[in-house]
């Protein structure tokens, strides 16, 4: 069976956005999770998708241009990634939503249709977010491992990633420090 692996950028009280709806400590995207060569699909919410394919497409269309929602320049792992996503299947998990730009984006309507997705052939899944899907995931025993970039604050206000009532065990695997007093941390779910 595939892993599930969920991978995000938070503040140190583990806020996935502040009070105006995004990481708003997130300077760039371009942090690598290191999960490129082990993933063939992502998965994401229904109310993240649309400004992440803006975004994305964005630095797709003009990868040597300012990104309109980004701040200068396209790095070169943003651009990488850019062309990965554009080839990589995405499933965005939303009742409501039909239609997206991206031609290998399809939708899934429930959770089950997650649990679905997990158990066919493939490589590993990247399960972008938000905080939303995560705990649903989370919360089905969908999600294998999590792997953070945590800054180095105190968000306050904002999406918590943890609300469920529910308790989890975490198996630490590897903890990197980077730049700016960051940390990238991997756990495996026990």
């Amino acid at each position: 069976m595939r892993k599930m692996i969920a991978a995000m950028k938070i503040s140190i009280d583990a806020k996935t956005e502040g009070p105006q709806g995004y990481a708003d400590w997130v300077d760039a995207w371009s942090d690598d999770y290191g999960l490129t060569p082990q993933i063939d699909a992502c998965v994401l919410g229904g109310r993240m998708y649309p400004g992440y394919e803006q975004y994305w497409t964005a630095i797709q269309d003009a990868p040597n241009e300012p990104n309109p929602m980004g701040v200068g320049l396209p790095t070169e792992a943003e651009v990488a990634w850019a062309r990965f996503a554009a080839k990589t299947p995405h499933y965005v998990l939303s009742r409501s939503m039909s239609s997206a730009k991206w031609p290998e984006t399809s939708f899934l309507r429930g959770i089950d249709e997650v649990a679905a997705l997990k158990q066919q052939s493939g490589k590993d899944i990247y399960l972008m977010g938000g905080a939303g899907i995560t705990q649903a995931c989370l919360a089905a025993g969908l999600v294998d491992e999590f792997r953070f970039i945590v800054y180095p604050l105190i968000a306050g206000e904002g999406s918590a990633l943890f609300t469920a009532p529910e308790r989890h065990g975490l198996e630490l695997r590897n903890v990197d420090k980077l730049s700016d007093d960051r940390v990238r941390l991997i756990y495996e779910i026990s």
